[in-house]
């Protein structure tokens, strides 16, 4: 219940906002409407409802004179109905909980990539992962503690991994965002959760392992 709330971007928008964790607006718009005229002031986001792995995600940038012109394709590969998100500029952060603890927080930098996207994700080479967030101390503990919320008001177990914008002021402080919750965050080898846990002295073998015996439906 956990993965399948937090998938649905929505839902899990609502239920992180009623927790007290800051999530932005968003409008819920249909891809012919949104074709043909910007749904809000840009810039914005648009993306699918229920994808991972930033599938089908879409950023309109605040020059741009019409929406995305993927959204009139024929082929168009995502469902019609789709999310529309006000644009955080700043930093792509993100932290780990594993079971009813917080990792450390990383500061994503996508290499050659417009945004930390599906290359950005999985080609060795297309970001560049900062950890610990060179972040002021008060912000970095807020979302280790945001974190630790967001797991817990979606119902997840085992790991989890939040991902936040945070528009950083000159003094340190700065609107901070958080975007989803990934229930079952990517394992491969330029994955977040298995830097985060070496960075924390657990093993991939060790972080498996616990991973796998934690696992359980009836608790």
């Amino acid at each position: 219940m956990g993965s399948a709330l937090a998938m649905n971007k929505v839902k899990a928008k609502a239920v992180m906002q009623a927790a007290g964790i800051p999530v932005t607006e968003h409008l819920i718009v249909n891809r012919a409407e949104v074709g043909n005229k910007h749904p809000m002031k840009p810039p914005y986001v648009i993306k699918p409802i229920n994808e991972g792995s930033s599938f089908g995600v879409l950023i309109v940038k605040e020059d741009q004179e019409y929406p995305p012109q993927e959204l009139t394709r024929e082929d168009w590969p995502y469902p019609d109905v789709l999310m529309c998100e006000r644009f955080i500029a700043g930093r792509e952060l993100t932290c780990a909980v594993m079971g009813d603890k917080a990792f450390g927080v990383i500061d994503i930098v996508p290499l050659g990539h417009g945004f930390y996207d599906y290359d950005a994700k999985y080609e060795q080479g297309g970001s560049k992962h900062i950890l610990p967030a060179k972040i002021s101390p008060i912000v970095y503990q807020k979302i280790q503690t945001l974190s630790i919320k967001a797991h817990q008001a979606l119902g997840c177990r085992g790991v989890s991994r939040a991902d936040f914008r945070f528009n950083e002021r000159e003094d340190g402080s700065g609107e901070l965002i958080c975007l989803e919750v990934n229930t079952q965050p990517g394992m491969t080898p330029t994955s977040l959760v298995p830097e985060m846990a070496a960075h924390e002295g657990w093993s991939f073998k060790d972080l498996v392992s616990w991973m796998v015996e934690d696992a359980s439906c009836c608790r």
